[in-house]
């Protein structure tokens, strides 16, 4: 996570969202609710198209309507987005959040049967569910673990460069028999992985908080990335790809670890890459994982711009913190078009309004990431109990999780509905398909393996819009309320 300072907190504050308590809803309520949907006349008979709404007011959240839409012919002035799948861009790794060792600490300590009952809504691939397919996971601990933990952690003064000691030990009480539960339930699903620190031994400060790493230690913290891929498939966890730094240019978080360009470029060029290489491990290595502003693209031109660490990166992660603007997703895509990008970390502040960040994450993160070219979207924390803890001692206290676990009961929040709207239609190995933007109406469109076609609707307005969905030439109408949103599947 970034630093809780009182400057970003008070940038991030504004892209806050309240506490959700109304648990998602997947039975079709009546149209047409007095004061939820503007009405709209369609075509009678079976629907064509499937509808998924969420409005800012939370009157639905999540919900699928009953609303009849099917295509025809028609003519009217609406604004139309017409959706062409003879357009394809990049394909689509999946949507998820990061599954800190906080969410696996309280998750855990459900009952097994109200455990298995929430890992089954967030993670099955079947119609029913959410079917989450992409996680993002703390090579030791994150700010949102219950301490600050490596996987090689000495008393002062030792060393052990071949990495003798390493040991997911830390593990085994949370995170690892509930990824096993998870992976049961879909073992498909994609994993990266980050770390926020190396070892204290191995950093110039002797901290887990700032500090960089050693020179004379680069090969050692080689092998201990190479250690974790091995010992993680040893558990029977598949690492589809590590980032080699979370937010490197952040000293403040706890833990953290500062690594300037220049010094990523070296250590994946000259240690990190030829050590998969020689072990032949497969796990892709991405570059960043910080905000996509403008140091951040000064910093991923520089790592992606050296030919030696190029070679070895599969490309570069972002967040959307502070000055970032996600259409640097594109500027980074343009220069190195051969390499992919990935959006893995944003969080929702527990002091916000639901309508505005409904809005914002949306906008920016669910729409703004993928027509950005990014293969991924990742909100932040997926589960903490009621306090949005466990966290170390500096960690973030306002990160509210997708879902708050107290005992066996769960909250639903924001991020939970924001993924959802993605998650459950756009699976892995969608191809995003061309869709224009008629004014107020962000979308995203995408076509499935098995062929569907998915929309996704944001009204950015204060006012209700009706508007033309076109496919082929033959139209739906359909409308949205001012800052609510609509998965459109058929």
């Amino acid at each position: 996570m970034f630093a809780l300072n009182p400057k970003r907190l008070a940038r991030l504050a504004l892209s806050g969202l309240l506490l959700a308590a109304v648990a998602c809803q997947e039975k079709d309520p009546q149209p047409n609710d007095p004061g939820t949907d503007p009405p709209v006349v369609q075509p009678s008979g079976p629907s064509q198209v499937a509808f998924w709404l969420t409005n800012g007011d939370r009157s639905a959240l999540f919900r699928k309507q009953a609303t009849r839409l099917n295509f025809a012919p028609l003519t009217n002035q609406n604004p139309t987005i017409v959706v062409d799948t003879t357009q394809q861009y990049q394909g689509i790794d999946g949507f998820g959040f990061t599954l800190t060792g906080g969410s696996a600490y309280v998750i855990n300590r459900m009952s097994s049967t109200a455990r298995a009952g929430l890992l089954r809504e967030l993670f099955a691939a079947d119609s029913t569910w959410l079917g989450v397919s992409y996680l993002r996971l703390s090579i030791g601990a994150s700010d949102l673990s219950d301490r600050v933990f490596t996987y090689n952690d000495l008393p002062a003064g030792q060393t052990d460069e071949p990495m003798a000691q390493f040991s997911l030990q830390p593990e085994r009480a949370d995170l690892l028999p509930v990824l096993r539960e998870i992976l049961a339930i879909n073992p498909n699903i994609k994993l990266l992985g980050t770390p926020w620190t190396a070892p204290s031994w191995m950093k110039t400060n002797g901290s887990p908080i700032g500090g960089s790493l050693k020179s004379q230690y680069y090969a050692a913290y080689a092998r201990y990335f190479v250690k974790y891929v091995q010992q993680m498939q040893a558990e029977g966890v598949r690492l589809d790809a590590v980032t080699v730094q979370n937010e490197p240019l952040n000293q403040y978080n706890e833990p953290s670890m500062t690594m300037t360009a220049a010094q990523q470029a070296e250590f994946v060029r000259d240690y990190l890459g030829p050590a998969f290489q020689a072990n032949n491990l497969t796990t892709k290595i991405i570059a960043y994982d910080h905000n996509a502003d403008a140091a951040g693209l000064t910093y991923v031109n520089a790592v992606l711009g050296d030919a030696g660490a190029r070679a070895y990166l599969d490309g570069s992660a972002f967040h959307l913190y502070e000055n970032s603007n996600i259409t640097n997703l594109s500027a980074i895509h343009n220069s190195f078009p051969q390499k992919n990008v990935y959006f893995t970390e944003q969080y929702v502040n527990s002091t916000g309004s639901f309508a505005a960040d409904l809005n914002w994450h949306v906008n920016n993160l669910l729409i703004g990431a993928p027509r950005n070219w990014s293969r991924n979207v990742l909100e932040w924390n997926l589960a903490a109990n009621a306090g949005n803890g466990p966290r170390t001692t500096g960690g973030c206290s306002t990160c509210l999780p997708a879902v708050t676990v107290t005992s066996d009961n769960v909250t639903r929040n924001q991020a939970y509905y924001i993924i959802a709207h993605a998650s459950k239609f756009v699976r892995p190995g969608s191809v995003r398909i061309g869709s224009n933007t008629p004014s107020d109406l962000a979308n995203v469109a995408y076509k499935t393996p098995a062929g569907k076609k998915v929309l996704i609707v944001l009204n950015t307005s204060s006012a209700p819009r009706t508007f033309n969905i076109d496919y082929r030439g033959k139209q739906i109408v359909s409308a949205l309320n001012g800052g609510s949103v609509g998965t459109y599947v058929w």
